[in-house]
């Protein structure tokens, strides 16, 4: 049965199944549209590449697209880092992700349009910046005495960026692809983080964006899996918590 929950969703009115709040020691986070996103938006950026190749298109028709868009990336970059590409095989991904990204919003993706659009896109600036939900999220965690870390597929140093974002006060554990070795969904990246912690996999939940990299990955380990949705994307996932809001992490283990 399908319940909800201040905003969250699960099945069965057992989201945490066997566990209870009082047992979780530790919360992980994915970093990229989790904990992190962009100013200006990244729907945003696009329409205005596509207003410049002569395709007028709402920024919010596009949302949807990116994240089937994004779907598509997350799993290449689990099969095999991106970084580690040669500069050949990452322009085909990216070609294939602006073609996703076309066809969902259904705009005809023909070649002179895809190319263009990487030009457009690899000539904007993207800041990153934290999600508005964040800061408040993590200190409240933190007050609790919650161990807070990051597990994220990145195969390049992101210290300056988390020192940035004022993230490096606030997580004890920061495991990336880069010094694990492995990607997620491998059991190993998890498993790594969960160490560092010191702690089991099952007093550990992981929030993240991607159900099959994030979730699945997660709860695969032993840990529990949350799905952050903040567009509501997701709606057939019913099988694992589904926030809005990171504040709903706050709420979930009161």
């Amino acid at each position: 049965m399908f319940t909800l929950f201040y905003g969250i969703s699960f099945t069965d009115g057992a989201a945490f199944g066997t566990m209870t709040p009082a047992m979780i020691k530790a919360v992980f986070f994915d970093l990229y549209h989790t904990l992190v996103g962009y100013d200006p938006p990244r729907e945003e950026l696009q329409a205005k590449a596509l207003r410049e190749l002569g395709i007028e298109v709402n920024p919010e028709v596009l949302r949807r697209p990116l994240v089937v868009a994004d779907e598509y990336i997350y799993q290449e970059h689990s099969r095999a880092s991106l970084g580690q590409r040669s500069k050949e095989e990452q322009m085909v991904v990216w070609t294939q992700y602006e073609r996703i990204l076309l066809k969902e919003a259904g705009i005809e993706a023909d070649d002179r349009l895809v190319l263009g659009l990487l030009g457009k896109m690899k000539q904007f600036g993207l800041k990153q910046v934290l999600f508005d939900d964040v800061l408040p999220t993590l200190k409240d965690l933190k007050k609790r005495g919650l161990i807070l870390g990051l597990i994220s597929n990145v195969d390049t140093d992101i210290t300056s960026l988390l020192d940035k974002l004022g993230l490096t006060a606030l997580l004890q554990v920061v495991v990336t692809s880069q010094d694990a070795g492995f990607t997620k969904p491998s059991p190993e990246i998890f498993r790594e983080a969960v160490k560092r912690a010191g702690i089991q996999a099952h007093e550990a939940i992981y929030v993240g964006d991607q159900y099959q990299i994030d979730v699945v990955g997660a709860n695969q380990t032993g840990m529990k899996g949350i799905l952050i949705d903040r567009i509501n994307y997701f709606t057939g996932v019913n099988d694992c918590p589904r926030l809005q809001s990171l504040m709903q992490v706050s709420e979930y283990l009161s």
